[in-house]
């Protein structure tokens, strides 16, 4: 079950970052996601779950700083570089950092098979940074900005994934942490979105950005939610790896979608990634 949540995760994590991508500018496109899973998320947590615990409130302050950071870091990165090269960066660093900090904060191990399914699969996924480098970014002037921003987006994954594992075993009921969690993230954002969307000389029509956000508030709840149980069902650790072959499908929707090229060498640093996550899953 945790090895199906994990991948679920992973895809649909995929989804939410060409959404905030795409179309729109990627702060406005955030700011109306998070809008909208706030509204969604409230009558849960207010009417629906059981209430959090007292020591709960104190980790929700923690997660929502954690989040708050990543998703300005997450933005940033995106109005620097192509989404084909920040996004394989991001995914590649996260899991590296979640397995050490699963380790320090979990005391989980890996076997040595599974450190190297970790190597295949961070070398596919910088290779394919690497190679998308070199051959699709038009952004030049930006990249090494970019690729730094996405780095340090890399850290705050793994610190919330581990940070917010330790969350959801923390209260008895999963579902408290969940729906609670999403009612207070989803507070700043769009306060942020707004500000910027009143200060643009050209600002995109709201329907068809709240749209967006309706769509991906789902896909948020679908894909945090999976991410989060298979936490707490299974090693941190390891469900942070396979959540990175959100990166093989990343590329899928850069190239359905999104009409980005693909060509044999993507193909088989993709293969490498996929490759990567069996390794680790087997050698457990």
């Amino acid at each position: 079950m945790a090895l199906i949540l994990a991948l679920m995760a992973a895809f649909l994590h995929a989804v939410f970052g060409a959404l905030q991508k795409g179309r729109h500018d990627p702060w406005l496109t955030r700011g109306a996601i998070d809008f909208c899973y706030c509204i969604m998320a409230a009558p849960f947590a207010l009417f629906v779950v059981p209430w959090p615990e007292p020591h709960m409130w104190i980790i929700f302050f923690g997660a929502f700083a954690i989040h708050i950071i990543y998703k300005c870091l997450q933005a940033w990165a995106y109005t620097k570089g192509a989404y084909t090269v920040v996004y394989p960066v991001v995914r590649g660093t996260g899991p590296l950092f979640a397995v050490i900090g699963a380790y320090l904060i979990f005391e989980e191990r890996f076997t040595g098979v599974q450190w190297l399914g970790v190597g295949v699969l961070l070398a596919g996924i910088f290779g394919l940074a690497v190679y998308n480098m070199k051959y699709l970014v038009s952004e030049r002037d930006t990249l090494n900005a970019a690729l730094a921003i996405a780095v340090l987006t890399g850290l705050f994954v793994a610190a919330y994934t581990t940070y917010d594992a330790y969350g959801i075993r923390a209260t008895a009921n999963p579902f408290t942490f969940l729906a609670w969690f999403f009612m207070i993230d989803g507070l700043v954002m769009p306060v942020v979105a707004a500000r910027r969307w009143m200060r643009m000389a050209d600002a995109p029509a709201l329907v068809p950005l709240m749209t967006r956000g309706v769509f991906g508030g789902i896909v948020a709840f679908l894909s945090f939610g999976s991410i989060m149980m298979a936490t707490r069902l299974d090693k941190v650790g390891e469900a942070a790896v396979l959540r990175e072959t959100s990166t093989v499908f990343a590329a899928v929707i850069g190239v359905v979608f999104l009409k980005e090229t693909v060509g044999p060498r993507r193909v088989a640093l993709m293969a490498l990634i996929a490759a990567g996550a069996v390794i680790v899953e087997l050698g457990g």
